[in-house]
């Protein structure tokens, strides 16, 4: 038995048709909480102050697990920041806020690594927040996802809420967009060089390869949000990853293997690279008990499975 998650707990999980909510939601039924709340979007708008304070209040959860947001790759991010800036706020200080009026003991909000700053030392500590500038292609969504973590830390402090947030890497899986336009980098490379495969035209991707990136499974993401429910009660927010990076050049190497692309592949360094690298030091999860189990070559190939049995 969990001392913070009762077995019959009412969870509500925001976002529950995302990729990572969607995640979560298969995880916890997996592990045997079988009372699970979820709305679509087009049930529930979540930027909605009102419609969302009742949603909750009419609930009344045990647990809330923010994984509702709006995501988007390194295009998305540049050319609409207000978007991403507004929704995301609204989002997630709706949800606290009925959380809050509700009594809600137990929530889990989830961030993102690029709340770090872009120079941040590598691996990345949970310390290294607030110490630099960010990247500037997705600087709104990351000030919006800091907010979020000073929220969570502030009701802590000023209510005694036993409520905790969660930093995960990039994250990809079954259930990603691939949309090589609004998709973060690894399912907009299966879509590109599967498309590319069927077509036999080239693949050009963006920027010079070099960047460091680190991937993580959503499964394994969805394993780490019900242990630290289970397990963790204190004010820092926690880095969730697998410790391993590659560049983006090895990523798409492995992708087109994945995939069986046997094209050109050309770079277009006129695009923007990104943060040069980005690492999670993971060492305060590791020391708590968990880490990650799914290498990255096994996790794209079961995405990329995925994408194909839906792209017929």
């Amino acid at each position: 038995m969990s001392e913070f998650l009762a077995r019959d707990a009412r969870i509500y999980v925001a976002g529950h048709n995302g990729l990572v909510g969607s995640a979560i939601w298969r995880t916890l039924k997996g592990a045997g909480y079988p009372n699970l709340y979820g709305w679509r979007s087009a049930e529930l708008d979540l930027r909605d102050h009102a419609v969302t304070d009742d949603a909750v209040a009419t609930l009344r959860p045990d647990v809330m697990v923010i994984a509702a947001a709006r995501v988007g790759g390194i295009l998305a991010n540049s050319e609409q920041p207000v978007e991403f800036l507004n929704d995301n706020l609204r989002i997630q200080t709706n949800l606290l806020e009925a959380a809050h009026r509700t009594n809600v003991p137990r929530v889990l909000f989830l961030g993102s690594s690029c709340i770090y700053p872009r120079l941040a030392p590598q691996p990345i500590t949970e310390e290294a927040l607030l110490t630099g500038p960010l990247e500037a292609t997705n600087q709104a969504y990351a000030l919006a996802k800091i907010a979020g973590i000073v929220a969570v830390q502030s009701y802590r402090h000023e209510y005694g809420r036993a409520w905790i947030s969660a930093m995960p890497t990039n994250l990809y899986g079954p259930g990603d967009n691939f949309d090589p336009l609004t998709s973060h980098v690894l399912p907009a490379m299966i879509r590109k060089f599967h498309d590319a495969r069927e077509s036999g035209s080239e693949v050009t991707l963006w920027g010079s390869g070099s960047p460091r990136r680190e991937f993580l499974h959503t499964d394994d993401m969805a394993s780490a949000a019900v242990f630290l429910l289970e397990n963790y009660d204190q004010d820092s927010h926690l880095n969730v990853g697998t410790g391993v990076d590659v560049s983006i050049t090895e990523l798409a190497d492995g992708i087109r293997d994945v995939v069986g692309f046997r094209g050109e592949v050309h770079w277009d360094t006129s695009k923007p690279d990104g943060t040069p690298r980005k690492l999670l030091d993971v060492s305060r999860l590791r020391e708590l008990g968990w880490q990650a189990q799914i290498p990255l070559a096994e996790g794209i190939e079961s995405t990329y499975e995925w994408f194909r049995a839906r792209s017929n």
